[in-house]
């Protein structure tokens, strides 16, 4: 029996370019996103439907997604805060959206403007008005190993909000290493216990990792020798988030696509077809994008 799928969650189009200061138009996004789907990446987060004014990049969410090709809204996802963003996402062709709720109090003020306890309550209100409109919900648990503020989380801290996320019976949780500060003891540990959480109910698991600390991929491996089959990564390692200080770089996607091949397992991804991308990434930004893979080569190099 061979190695099972693994599904790559591209997120640079939102969580990678939001933290951009280059502006990017909304046809270079729409062709991100569909450079991404040509390559085979099914599932992307396309665009985030927040205040403009604190995020200026993802202003024109409603634009991008009016130009993007049917195929994309297969596995489009978007990004909402609160009831208002489901508003205008329940106004698009979209099918799922994700929600984010933060481990400690410090970070969700200065994430959402919100408790804990308030952004659990929002949660369940979208989860369940996205249900009755059809819609998939996946719900990220941000600083899920450390926080920016109040430093170390402990694996009680997390199963606590896991626990109270996994009874609003999301389609999806993402558990995410917001600051990059896990190493794969972590990620093994805290696998282990989300899993016995959900137990036997129908969601699935994700994991979301920043290489800040350069333990991003090793993170990821970790997480899938744990049984993870759902990965979020940005093309060229770009992105962060921009109410956590020096919470920078995704794990690049092209990166953990060349470790998982090379490790035996199928993604479904052309490889190949995602340079041009990256170089596209490369051009536009004032720095070389962080990751590695196409600086190097495929090995062994293709004929």
């Amino acid at each position: 029996m061979g190695q099972p799928r693994i599904e790559i969650v591209e997120v640079s189009p939102r969580d990678g370019l939001q933290n951009e200061a280059t502006p990017f138009s909304t046809d270079e996004k729409v062709a991100l996103i569909e450079g991404c789907l040509s390559a085979g990446l099914e599932r992307i987060e396309v665009a985030s439907f927040v205040n403009p004014a604190r995020v200026p990049q993802m202003a024109d969410a409603e634009a991008v997604l009016g130009r993007l090709s049917p195929k994309a809204f297969d596995g489009a996802i978007g990004l909402v805060l609160n009831d208002r963003g489901l508003d205008r996402a329940l106004a698009t062709p979209l099918r799922e959206i994700n929600y984010v709720v933060v481990v400690t109090e410090t970070f969700s003020q200065r994430n959402q403007g919100k408790s804990v306890e308030a952004n659990l309550s929002m949660a369940s209100t979208v989860t369940q008005r996205a249900k009755e409109a059809g819609l998939r919900t996946s719900i990220t648990i941000s600083a899920a190993f450390g926080c920016p503020y109040e430093g170390e989380v402990t694996a009680e801290q997390l199963y606590a909000i896991v626990k109270r996320v996994a009874d609003l019976e999301p389609f999806e949780i993402a558990i995410a290493d917001t600051i990059g500060v896990a190493v794969p003891k972590d990620v093994h540990e805290r696998m282990q216990g989300v899993r016995k959480i959900i137990g036997s109910r129908p969601i699935q698991l994700r994991c979301h990792f920043h290489n800040t600390r350069n333990t991003g991929l090793a993170n990821a491996m970790a997480a899938v020798e744990e049984g993870v089959t759902i990965l979020d990564a940005s093309l060229g390692g770009i992105g962060g988030c921009p109410f956590a200080p020096n919470a920078t770089g995704n794990i690049p996607t092209e990166d953990l696509a060349y470790m998982l091949e090379r490790s035996g397992y199928e993604l479904g991804i052309d490889l190949p077809s995602l340079f041009p991308v990256v170089e596209f990434l490369s051009r536009k930004l004032p720095n070389p994008v962080p990751g590695l893979l196409t600086r190097a080569g495929i090995f062994p190099p293709l004929a």
